[in-house]
């Protein structure tokens, strides 16, 4: 499939999750050194368990952070470096969860799915600079639901929960491949998984999710499958403004980079002026 490895450090975000959980078993059995990044610790302490038992060689260093606290998020940068970290997997995501305001002021939709992953690239890219290191972004089709408001950047006016998750995946998605543009000598993949069953796509009434949980487990991917297509981000870069996804309706099928044309040029160079802004105020 592909070459190993080779004890590459690689933090995965989210790493307890569905696509996550498919994650670190391809990256340990491929020879990746896994840095699991959760906020719950018992469902990453449940985790390691059962990866050490299935890879008894294997290396893990689990990290605790929560994405909602700049704090934490600051603390774990740190802590990666330390851990001589080679490629970051920008996997955590938050969708139907209840809306606050962070520290940062920010909604924590917003900062969880955007500014949290975009805050700890910042701060990391010198050091990945120097050692030609990676950043593998995973992006939504959820994207699509939404143009971004510069009246309302974070969407905390918007009560559906599809339009908060899509617009911070639409600057994640837009933003970096703004940012890795000026930084060539660090690799960048940006990915999506199409649609999968995972606790995200379980966020429908109860009543709802029973009558519709079945079929979708029939209809699209499983997280295993899905997870392919992050893990080809570990191997192979994207030019800007492309992805890689499912090649059928980016719903179904192998891995497959295609071109992303959902947002005008203006709009693009708004999303990365707004991110920037962002950084340094709150960096400061």
């Amino acid at each position: 499939m592909h070459s190993q490895l080779n004890g590459k450090r690689i933090a995965l975000f989210g790493a307890s999750g569905g696509i996550g959980n498919a994650l670190c078993r391809y990256i340990l059995s491929l020879g990746g050194a896994l840095i699991t990044v959760d906020r719950n610790p018992k469902k990453s302490a449940a985790l390691v368990q059962t990866l050490r038992a299935e890879f008894p060689q294997g290396q893990i260093t689990p990290l605790l952070a929560d994405l909602e606290e700049l704090s934490q998020v600051k603390k774990l940068c740190e802590e990666l470096i330390t851990l001589d970290v080679d490629m970051l997997i920008h996997n955590a995501g938050a969708y139907s969860i209840p809306r606050r305001k962070c520290d940062t002021g920010l909604d924590n939709v917003f900062q969880i799915n955007f500014f949290s992953p975009y805050y700890i690239t910042r701060q990391l890219l010198p050091y990945l600079e120097n050692k030609g290191g990676r950043i593998v972004a995973v992006g939504s089709i959820a994207h699509t639901y939404s143009k971004t408001d510069p009246e309302d950047v974070d969407f905390s006016t918007r009560k559906q929960a599809n339009l908060a998750y899509g617009n911070a995946k639409r600057y994640l998605m837009y933003a970096l491949h703004s940012l890795m543009a000026e930084h060539p000598g660090v690799h960048f993949a940006l990915t999506h998984p199409g649609i999968t069953f995972t606790n995200i796509t379980a966020h429908y009434p109860k009543w709802l999710f029973a009558i519709i949980k079945h079929p979708m487990k029939v209809i699209f991917m499983p997280a295993k499958t899905a997870a392919l297509c992050i893990l080809e981000g570990l191997f192979r870069d994207t030019p800007p403004y492309r992805w890689i996804g499912p090649s059928v309706f980016h719903v179904w099928g192998k891995p497959r980079c295609s071109a992303l044309r959902s947002a005008a040029q203006e709009e693009i160079c708004r999303i990365d002026r707004t991110a920037r802004e962002l950084y340094d105020k709150i960096k400061i």
